[in-house]
C-alpha cells in the first residue's frame, strides 16, 4: 500500500478505527442486566411463573423488605423442584423455607466492577459454583443479576478489541518509526529498508531503478536570512511538492538527511526519472518561496541528481554491483549539479558512466 506521502507498506487508513477507552473498561452495569427481585414472602410458584416466562432467566434476586436476603439459580430451583414431591413442597410455599435448603454463598459485586475483574472473581469461586449467576448491585436496595455466559462474552469482546487495539498501535508506531519527524516524509531508516528491498526484488527481473537526489540550493543562507523555524517550514514544503509530484505508484519519497531528499522510483527509466527530476524542480519554483540571499534566484531551487541502473543489462550491472553504487552515482549527479550552477538536473548514465547530462 502507498500513502499519500508515496510511502509503501504502511498506510494509516487501512487500520482500525480508534477504540474508545469505554470500550476497554466496561463495567458490570454496562452489560444486560436481569431484573428479578422477589420478596422471600412469596411463593415458589411465582419463581416457577418468572423462569417460564424468560427461559434465559439465570436465577432470582431474594429480597426481604427490599434488602438483599439471597439468590437462588434457575438450575438449582428446578432441580430442587425435580426431586420427588418437589413441586408439592415446594410450589406453594414461601421462598424462605425453600432457601434454607438451596442456600449457596453468593458472589455479590457492584455495578461500577469492571468486567475484567469481575470474571477473574467470578472464576475464583469452588467449581460448583462457578456458573452461579453474579448478583449486581447498581444502585442501594437495587439488584440485578449476570450469568457466566454474559460475562465470559463480554470479556471476549474487551480481550478482542484490546487485540485490535494493540494491532493499531503496533502499526502507528511503524508508521511514527518510519517517518521524518518534520516533513512527515520516509526518513533514512526507512529509505534504507525500502531501497534495499526494491534492489532485491527488481535485480532478477529486466526492470531499472531510479534514484533522484535532491538538494536545496543555498538552505543555509536561508536560514541565517530567515532564522531555523523559517528553515524548517521550507523543508515542510519542498517535502510537500515533491510528494505531490510523485505520483503514488511510481515511488518513495524521503527525507535523506539536512536539506536533503532523495526519490526511489522502481520500474522507472532513465528518461522517465530525468522528467520527473525537472518536474519537481519545476513545481520548486512554482510554489515561489522568497530567498534573498540565494546567488542564482530570488526564490527557493532544487540541484537535482539522477541515476538508474537496468538489472537485465549485463555491461551496466558490471559497473553498479550493489545498492551503495546506485547511490554513490546519483550523489555525484546532483554534486555535479550544483558545480555547474545549481537549480538544474543532472543525470548520470551507467552505459557511460562519467558522462554527465545536463538538463535544458
Amino acid at each position: 500500500m502507498l500513502s499519500s506521502n508515496g510511502f509503501e507498506l504502511y498506510n494509516p487508513s487501512y487500520l482500525v478505527a480508534s477504540i474508545p477507552n469505554s470500550d476497554l473498561s466496561s463495567t458490570l452495569q454496562d452489560q444486560y442486566l436481569y431484573d428479578s427481585q422477589v420478596d422471600i414472602s412469596e411463593t415458589g410458584e411465582v419463581v416457577a411463573n418468572f423462569f417460564k416466562c424468560n427461559p434465559l432467566l439465570p436465577g432470582v434476586i431474594l429480597t426481604q423488605d427490599q434488602d438483599f436476603f439471597g439468590m437462588i439459580s434457575r438450575q438449582r430451583f428446578l432441580e430442587r423442584l425435580s426431586r420427588p414431591y418437589g413441586i408439592e413442597l415446594f410450589l406453594k410455599r414461601p421462598l424462605k423455607l425453600l432457601y434454607r435448603w438451596e442456600k449457596k454463598e453468593v458472589l455479590m459485586l457492584s455495578g461500577s466492577t469492571p468486567i475484567l475483574e469481575a470474571t477473574e472473581m467470578a472464576l475464583q469461586r469452588l467449581p460448583d459454583l462457578v456458573y452461579e449467576p453474579i448478583v449486581v448491585q447498581v444502585e442501594p436496595q437495587s439488584y440485578r443479576l449476570i450469568d457466566m455466559y454474559q460475562l465470559l462474552l463480554a470479556q471476549s469482546k474487551i480481550h478482542k478489541l484490546a487485540n485490535q487495539f494493540l494491532h493499531q498501535l503496533y502499526h502507528e508506531l511503524q508508521i511514527q518509526a518510519s517517518l521524518d519527524g518534520l516533513t512527515q516524509v520516509a526518513n533514512r531508516r526507512f529509505f534504507d529498508q525500502y531501497f534495499d528491498q526494491k534492489w532485491l526484488q527488481l535485480k532478477s527481473t529486466e526492470f531499472p531503478l531510479s534514484l533522484i537526489f535532491a538538494d536545496v540550493d543555498y538552505f543555509k543562507a536561508y536560514n541565517d536570512s530567515y532564522g531555523h523555524q523559517a528553515g524548517d517550514d521550507c523543508l515542510k514544503q519542498v517535502a510537500q511538492v515533491i510528494t505531490k509530484t510523485v505520483t503514488l505508484d511510481q515511488g518513495l519519497v524521503a527525507r535523506y538527511g539536512g536539506e536533503e531528499f532523495v526519490v526511489v522510483l522502481p520500474k522507472i527509466g532513465h528518461k522517465q526519472a530525468i522528467l520527473i527530476a525537472e518536474k519537481v524542480r519545476e513545481n520548486i519554483k512554482a510554489i515561489q518561496l522568497h530567498h534573498p540571499n540565494s546567488s542564482i534566484s530570488s526564490q527557493i531551487t532544487l540541484s537535482l541528481g539522477v541515476a538508474t541502473v537496468e538489472f537485465g543489462n549485463p555491461e551496466i550491472m558490471n559497473k553498479i554491483k550493489n545498492p551503495g553504487d546506485l547511490i554513490i552515482a546519483a550523489d555525484q549527479a546532483l554534486y555535479q549539479a550544483k558545480n555547474q550552477g545549481r537549480d538544474q538536473v543532472v543525470s548520470s548514465s551507467m552505459r557511460h558512466p562519467y558522462l554527465w547530462v545536463m538538463s535544458p
